[in-house]
């Protein structure tokens, strides 16, 4: 696999190391058991994959280069490069400045925008829109491109799956950069519809069994159909595909669940003319940081810690997956460990901030599992690992510890 240009910043002298160890261990990826560090009184487990993925290794690196390439002129980001806030700050603190935010809301007017700046496009890609957009102000878009690789696979997915006569279910966030986009390329080649969950993909099988009209599917679906969508017409073929970052596990029930429903309207014998048997479209690093989790989950712990931006779905996927398990806090950087009483962390549920007291339990010897989303640089990872060995005393060296 290719090896990026990382800023030194962003690499880590513990993390990095044990990646590198695992790396030369199990080259293949055979192991998802993680990697123990024993400090004596503090015990940490370390996901066996997680952090900077392929795509946002490649993102950061054309991100930098383009700095320094470029000096004199104005560069914009259409949104955040990745859903990492320290990253993201960066970028800003150097001279990037952002068109639009998460959701799409523009924060630079289109009219300011030039042929003579340069415009980076995110990880996430952007909508066929935008891109066109860029082309008619003469904006380069295909030397600063940072998209996925693996989203635009599922962009060819879908094409096909458009191409073949088949509606387009994509399993993601409407709201979110790359499932905007995902939308926007689905568009170009059929009927296409998002769902956010189980739930919603039931209500699209009442849809396609006939038991939900078309003012109802409206409703419900509001913003996350395409122009023309006919409930009778454009759910008589379909095929799912996903926004990268999601739960495997959702997506497979999700594909599973409307299978089922298409073999219940069309019967076993013409299933295939109605179901597109797509294989799964998640990122490998997205697969291989949840299996790496649910490795995690067969471990005895006291806590989880997963580091992250609290914008970041693979992240939030990871804590969804821990809170099964452990009592889990989701932080942003280190500094969100107040103390070795008090904690600030992220509660899925309500989108904010907590502190919470005593997470850490009065016992002999402590155990944490840890890890990050795909977005968050090891050096992060290692100043939580750091700081919370401060609150110990009498811990082992780095350095004699067996893992090391």
């Amino acid at each position: 696999m290719k090896k990026f240009e990382i800023p030194e910043f962003y690499k880590s002298s513990i993390i990095s190391k044990i990646k590198e160890q695992r790396k030369l261990e199990d080259p293949r990826k055979q192991d998802f058991k993680p990697t123990e560090l024993d400090f004596g009184p503090i015990r940490f487990l370390i996901a066996r994959h997680f952090g900077f993925c392929y795509g946002v290794e490649n993102a950061i690196e054309i991100a930098y280069k383009t700095l320094s390439e470029n000096p004199g002129k104005r560069i914009f980001l259409l949104s955040e490069m990745i859903h990492n806030p320290v990253v993201n700050e960066d970028l800003q603190s150097r001279g990037i400045n952002f068109i639009m935010d998460n959701y799409g809301l523009q924060l630079i007017p289109w009219s300011e925008i030039s042929a003579e700046d340069v415009v980076i496009i995110p990880a996430f890609g952007t909508t066929l829109e935008v891109e066109e957009l860029l082309k008619q102000k003469g904006i380069d878009t295909v030397k600063y491109n940072t998209t996925c690789p693996f989203v635009e696979k599922v962009w060819n997915r879908a094409a096909v799956l458009g191409q073949n006569n088949y509606t387009v279910i994509i399993h993601g966030k409407s709201q979110h950069e790359e499932t905007r986009a995902t939308f926007s390329h689905s568009n170009q080649n059929g009927a296409s519809v998002i769902v956010r969950n189980i739930d919603e993909a039931k209500i699209l099988a009442r849809a396609i069994l006939g038991e939900l009209s078309s003012n109802e599917f409206n409703k419900v679906f509001a913003g996350k159909y395409s122009i023309g969508f006919n409930v009778e017409k454009d759910l008589q073929r379909i095929g799912v595909v996903n926004q990268t970052t999601m739960l495997a596990t959702e997506t497979q029930e999700i594909a599973d669940f409307l299978r089922e429903t298409m073999l219940i309207k069309f019967g076993e014998d013409k299933i295939k003319e109605h179901f597109a048997d797509t294989r799964d479209t998640l990122c490998y690093a997205t697969n291989d940081n949840q299996t790496a989790t649910i490795a995690l989950m067969n471990e005895d712990a006291d806590l989880a810690i997963v580091v992250g931006g609290y914008n970041s779905s693979n992240t939030s996927h990871l804590v969804e997956l821990l809170e099964h398990k452990f009592p889990t806090y989701f932080i942003s950087d280190s500094s969100k460990i107040i103390s070795e009483r008090i904690i600030e962390h992220y509660v899925l549920t309500t989108h904010k901030e907590i502190q919470s007291e005593n997470y850490l339990p009065q016992k002999e010897i402590v155990t944490i599992a840890l890890t990050c989303g795909a977005s968050c640089p090891d050096s992060i990872v290692d100043s939580v690992l750091n700081k919370i060995l401060s609150y110990f005393e009498g811990n082992k060296n780095l350095e004699t510890i067996g893992s090391l």
